[in-house]
């Protein structure tokens, strides 16, 4: 079955379904930074205009389910609950009710952050990573362990910002997942790839059993895999709420698979699932223009670190030469790259120095926007020249001296990404996450006889493995009792400064990656006035601090050369992000929404 048929076939068992009852982490090429994902093939995307409400998100099934809860009366939050229910069963790589999110919300007054990142447990220390003799695990072997497990807190904070924001019950936002689990969906030519290519996942018997034929091959392209198990658990949490997964059986179950893990158990006890708190935190907003509009940019802060480094990345790349550079035959030129790469080793090395749980750490000069000062970036920006620097270190805003010492690089996995706006004003930019792909390959059961169940995350190891530098001076983002490791989620909102109007929902999964793919989006669109879905379908670029990775067969061997001559190590290789956007624009002379999903994944944005 090709992809075409597989989402006539989903869109199919979803119709059914609302009529019924409701209106191995890939093979890395060497010197490459991992990616969280492999990459599954592309499938072009025509881009989407909608004149209402529009939901877009990484699964057809999960976005059309959306899209029925709006035209059921229901808000963008009662939209999104829906989506995150149904991409924890067709989506189960990427995110679920067994990890966490961050939610960036716009009601038309207002920008809230809904903070429902996973936390360490009670019983955590700084050497969680650490072996027997004080040297950091291998991090394939941390992330397949319960060690690694955090307390999920997606479920917690989706209710949270229902109380704000639903308008139709919690049960009835449910009920799209619960009946496509006992119904089945078609296997997505993705989640055949990733199941195929995964070998950690087949360790796990419930997983096994779920995920895989008798031979050990992963079920095929339409193969319509049905979730008892999920639906019994989203049962629970729609009569109960969040206590169905934090409390009962549901939580015992938790509990047990990180305890009684065969080689490295984890230290998550039930009193963690019951304490477990979601929190209201202040949108990060900072101001930035381009040629033809003033914006406000308005992302998520700390613990997550994606609205700052994109904030620093497009306000120092605003202040080189290549301010106004124009795509050259259709793509970045290598100037502009240049700029780009310069401007985001700055970028991660504020970041690897300073930024962690807020309720841990104290932000620089005593608040977070200092690193997105104009004053401050100005000086940052003068150390970008026409070479790539020898050496990149951290900033010091307000002038002030850290008492932390850089985390050293290691790798960062995960996500989903989904925007929605509702009919009625509201709006919301929501990443989604169970770490790496299939998260901890820990799948939960609470009756072994019944098929399914869900995946927990691995996002502890977004920790600092080691808790120290190399001088003894602690490190911001270490393991901590009930700490929120850092994050490169970037969920964002982009408003015109001067009208306060909404103008755009965009956000990526792709680890570390997130926040360049995030940036290329957004200067796609205001900055080279692209669509959101050319803005989307450009070449993918960037860096963490080593090599500048260019996509893979996007970019003429004149770039990577020039690229080289300005000192830059150059790789290619697969950058698979899932880019969802949304954008206020016009169509045939009317207001309308202009809609975007990722070509390299399976999103769609529908809507009305």
């Amino acid at each position: 079955m090709n992809t075409a048929a597989w989402q006539r076939l989903g869109s199919a068992c979803l119709c059914a379904l609302v009529l019924a009852g409701c209106a191995a982490p890939p093979v890395q090429t060497p010197s490459l930074p991992p990616q969280p994902e492999g990459a599954s093939g592309t499938t072009v995307k025509p881009g989407w205009v909608h004149s209402r409400q529009a939901v877009a998100a990484a699964n057809p099934l999960a976005a059309e389910a959306g899209l029925a809860i709006l035209r059921a009366g229901g808000s963008a939050v009662d939209a999104a609950i829906t989506v995150q229910m149904v991409l924890t069963l067709v989506e189960p790589q990427s995110s679920g009710i067994g990890g966490g999110a961050f939610l960036l919300h716009h009601d038309g007054r207002r920008v809230q952050a809904f903070d429902g990142r996973e936390t360490a447990p009670a019983a955590a220390t700084d050497t969680l990573f650490l072996d027997e003799q004080g040297k950091p695990l291998p991090f394939s072997t941390a992330v397949n362990s319960g060690r690694a497990v955090g307390v999920p807190g997606a479920v917690a904070m989706l209710a949270l910002a229902h109380r704000e924001h639903g308008r139709l019950p919690w049960a009835r936002l449910l009920e799209p997942a619960i009946q496509l689990a006992e119904q089945g969906f078609a296997v997505s030519p993705r989640l055949h790839t990733l199941l195929n290519d995964d070998t950690a996942l087949r360790k796990d018997p419930v997983a096994v059993a779920h995920f895989y034929r008798a031979d050990g091959t992963a079920h095929p392209v339409g193969h319509v895999l049905r979730n008892p198990e999920l639906a019994q658990v989203l049962r629970q949490i729609a009569a109960l709420g969040p206590a169905g997964l934090h409390q009962g059986p549901v939580a015992q179950a938790i509990v047990n698979k990180v305890q009684q893990h065969a080689t490295l158990p984890g230290r998550m006890a039930l009193s963690d699932l019951q304490l477990y708190q979601p929190k209201v935190r202040e949108a990060l907003c900072h101001d930035h223009d381009t040629p033809t509009r003033a914006l406000r940019l308005c992302g998520f802060p700390p613990p997550s670190s994606g609205a700052i480094a994109v904030g620093q990345i497009l306000g120092l790349l605003a202040r080189t030469p290549s301010a106004t550079t124009a795509l050259h035959d259709g793509i970045p030129a290598a100037a502009w790259l240049h700029h780009y790469a310069e401007a985001s080793r700055l970028a991660f090395a504020d970041r690897a120095q300073y930024v962690a749980d807020p309720d841990f750490v104290q932000a620089p000069a005593g608040n977070w926007s200092s690193l997105l000062d104009p004053a401050y970036l100005d000086r940052r920006a003068r150390l970008i020249g026409d070479k790539a620097a020898a050496t990149v270190t951290h900033g010091q805003p307000g002038g002030a001296p850290t008492a932390w010492a850089p985390m050293p690089h290691q790798p960062e996995f995960g996500t989903s990404h989904i925007s929605i706006v509702d009919g009625r004003g509201n709006a919301l930019s929501m990443t989604t996450t169970i770490e790496a792909a299939f998260g901890a390959r820990l799948m939960v059961t609470t009756d072994p006889s019944r098929p399914g169940g869900f995946l927990l995350n691995n996002q502890l190891t977004d920790f600092s493995f080691a808790p120290r530098g190399a001088d003894g001076q602690p490190i911001a983002n270490r393991v901590e009792p009930g700490k929120r490791p850092r994050s490169s989620m970037s969920p964002t909102l982009v408003f015109d400064r001067h009208s306060g109007e909404l103008l755009a929902s965009a956000g990526s999964p792709g680890g570390a990656f997130i926040i360049h793919f995030t940036a290329k989006a957004l200067h796609g669109m205001f900055q080279w006035s692209l669509s959101p879905q050319a803005a989307i379908d450009l070449p993918n670029f960037g860096t963490l601090g080593g090599p500048l990775v260019l996509e893979a067969g996007r970019f003429p061997p004149a770039t990577v050369q020039a690229l080289q001559q300005r000192g830059h190590e150059v790789r290619e290789g697969p950058l698979p992000s899932g880019l969802q956007t949304i954008q206020r624009g016009q169509a045939e002379g009317r207001p309308a929404w202009l809609g975007g999903a990722d070509p390299r994944r399976e999103g769609i944005v529908a809507g009305d």
